[in-house]
């Protein structure tokens, strides 16, 4: 297999990584490491179960995010505001110095897009 492409499913891909498809952390020895590992940017696929949560909030995020919703109802909190996506295809974008964290309040599916991919 070339090192510059990969095919995978994001179910299963998403248990090596606490759901993080594409980002600096993919290992080398992970499948489709040359083409998945990133500095640029990290694409999340998120399964929640309802009353999922993130109790903490994040602190001094210094990365754009876009949160995607699949399926489900997902709320966000930000430190400007909450939002609620209950319709496939609702998103939130939000930019650096925002912090936010979150809840499913049904069984959702998000997919999350941060830039850059940054340690730490």
């Amino acid at each position: 297999m070339s090192d510059n492409w990969y095919s995978g499913n994001a179910n299963d891909d998403a248990d090596q990584h606490r759901g993080w498809l594409l980002g600096h952390f993919i290992a080398p020895q992970t499948p489709g490491s040359t083409v998945r590992q990133s500095d640029h940017l990290e694409v999340k696929w998120g399964i929640h179960p309802a009353g999922q949560q993130r109790p903490e909030w994040t602190a001094d995020d210094q990365r754009t995010t876009m949160l995607l919703l699949v399926s489900g109802r997902f709320r966000l909190d930000l430190t400007t505001g909450s939002t609620v996506l209950e319709r496939q295809g609702d998103y939130v974008v939000w930019g650096p110095g925002i912090d936010h964290s979150w809840q499913a309040e049904k069984d959702s599916v998000v997919v999350t897009v941060r830039w850059p991919s940054l340690a730490g």
